[in-house]
């Protein structure tokens, strides 16, 4: 396993949006959007969510953009930056994987379902549907990284929190990140 030098990053968000407050009364979790980057400054952000900042139903692949994207409409997001130390065979692994969902972006689909089977322990599965924790597990997985002993479509964003291979690296609001900050000005 080549040396361990490069990161990647996991997002967890919560928008304080209805969806999210109804998700997170079930989860009782702080988090309940995952998204992954290959850059600290999060400019390379890959998630599964909403294709329109106002239309939670409206689902799928997305690469998201802090500035413009849905979290524009949502300044108060406050969020937890994990980094997970990787190779970089890893690396190019992973954006191979990411690489299939971007040329293939419109045929995938959120995994509303599947939200539901996480919630009563049964992985609820289709081609081509995830959602945000699922997908990036899944990314992660394919790539040879195995965090844990279930299926991705198992894994929730307070997956990541619990895993003692992700570092904590930020905490707060997602607007005040430092390299996030910076890009805005």
């Amino acid at each position: 396993m080549g040396d361990l030098n490069r990161h990647v990053y996991i997002l967890l968000t919560d928008t304080g949006t209805l969806f999210t407050s109804l998700i997170k009364k079930y989860t009782k979790a702080p988090y309940n959007h995952a998204s992954i980057s290959f850059d600290r400054e999060l400019n390379e952000l890959y998630s599964f969510g909403r294709k329109k900042p106002k239309n939670p139903l409206n689902g799928g692949f997305v690469k998201e953009d802090i500035w413009t994207g849905t979290y524009s409409k949502y300044p108060e997001t406050t969020c937890v930056i994990y980094e997970l130390d990787v190779s970089e065979r890893d690396v190019e692994k992973m954006k191979r994987v990411l690489n299939v969902f971007i040329r293939n972006g419109d045929k995938y689909l959120y995994n509303i379902l599947g939200v539901l089977g996480v919630s009563v322990k049964e992985p609820i599965e289709f081609s081509n549907s995830y959602f945000c924790s699922q997908f990036v597990a899944e990314v992660l997985n394919r790539s040879g990284i195995k965090l844990w002993d279930k299926l991705p479509a198992l894994i929730t964003p307070e997956d990541f929190r619990n895993n003692e291979r992700m570092k904590l690296i930020y905490e707060g609001r997602l607007m005040e990140y430092g390299p996030v900050k910076q890009k805005k000005n």
